[in-house]
C-alpha cells in the first residue's frame, strides 16, 4: 500500500472511533434520563427506548461502521427528553406558585 492508501486508512479508523465514542456518551446521557421517565408520559417513552432500539438493531440507514445516523437518533431523543422534563418541571413551579399549594421540599434554593 502506499503512503497515501495509510494515511486515508487511519484518518477512517480515527473518525470511526470518535463517531463511536460520540454515540456511546449520547446514549450513556439518553440512559440517565429513564429515571425521569415515570412523569414523562407515553411520548417520552416512545423516545427514549425507539433511540435505544433504533441503536441497538443492526438494521441501519447507514452502516453500522459509521455512528452517524445513530447519534442523531440519540441527540433527537435526549433533546425531546430534555425539553419534556424542562416542561414538566416549569409545570410543577407553576402549580406551586399557586396559593394554598404545598412547598415542592424537593427542590433546594
Amino acid at each position: 500500500m502506499s503512503r497515501q492508501a495509510w494515511v486515508l486508512v487511519v484518518i477512517a479508523g480515527i473518525l470511526a472511533i470518535a463517531t463511536l465514542a460520540g454515540a456511546v456518551v449520547l446514549a450513556v446521557r439518553v440512559v440517565r434520563t429513564r429515571r425521569m421517565l415515570t412523569g414523562l408520559g407515553a411520548g417520552g417513552k416512545v423516545a427514549f427506548y425507539g433511540a435505544l432500539i433504533y441503536t441497538i438493531f443492526p438494521v441501519d440507514v447507514l452502516p453500522d461502521p459509521i455512528y452517524l445516523d445513530d447519534m442523531g437518533v440519540l441527540a433527537a431523543a435526549l433533546i425531546y427528553l430534555t425539553r419534556l422534563v424542562q416542561k414538566r418541571r416549569a409545570a410543577g413551579s407553576q402549580l406551586a406558585d399557586q396559593p394554598g399549594a404545598e412547598p415542592d421540599r424537593r427542590r433546594v434554593p
